[in-house]
């Protein structure tokens, strides 16, 4: 018998919960699927904190402080808010699917809290397109 072939406990899908199942549909991942690596979420994790640490980073430190060197006021600052807010949203869902994929055990904590940022990058977002159409 070959010691490498995978056993059946590694490929039977793990029991999940409603909730689980509805997020797991939610993020396009399929609900009878096993665990993923759990080194995968938390590398996700990291890349999705470093995206958003660097967007605030540039929104709100960086196009502050430039203002006034570079007029900022033609649509560069929106423009470039829309385009690393964009980057931040899909980091957020690559994470989240990773959590998810892994049943990590702080997948619905970061959910909360990936999902109240994707709000806030939302209504930054209109508010960026407010001003370049406005």
């Amino acid at each position: 018998m070959d010691s490498a072939a995978p056993s059946s406990a590694d490929t039977v899908a793990p029991r999940r919960s409603e909730a689980d199942l509805w997020a797991r549909k939610l993020l396009f991942l399929d609900p009878d699927a096993p665990k993923v690596s759990i080194f995968a979420a938390q590398s996700a994790f990291q890349k999705s904190i470093a995206v958003s640490a660097t967007r605030c980073l540039i929104t709100y430190i960086f196009l502050p402080l430039l203002r006034p060197v570079i007029d900022l006021s033609g649509g560069v600052g929106p423009a470039l808010g829309l385009t690393v807010g964009a980057v931040s949203m899909i980091a957020i869902i690559v994470a989240m699917r990773r959590f998810f994929a892994a049943d990590h055990k702080w997948r619905w904590h970061y959910s909360g809290i990936g999902g109240a940022i994707f709000v806030l990058l939302t209504v930054q977002a209109v508010v960026d397109m407010r001003a370049l159409l406005g």
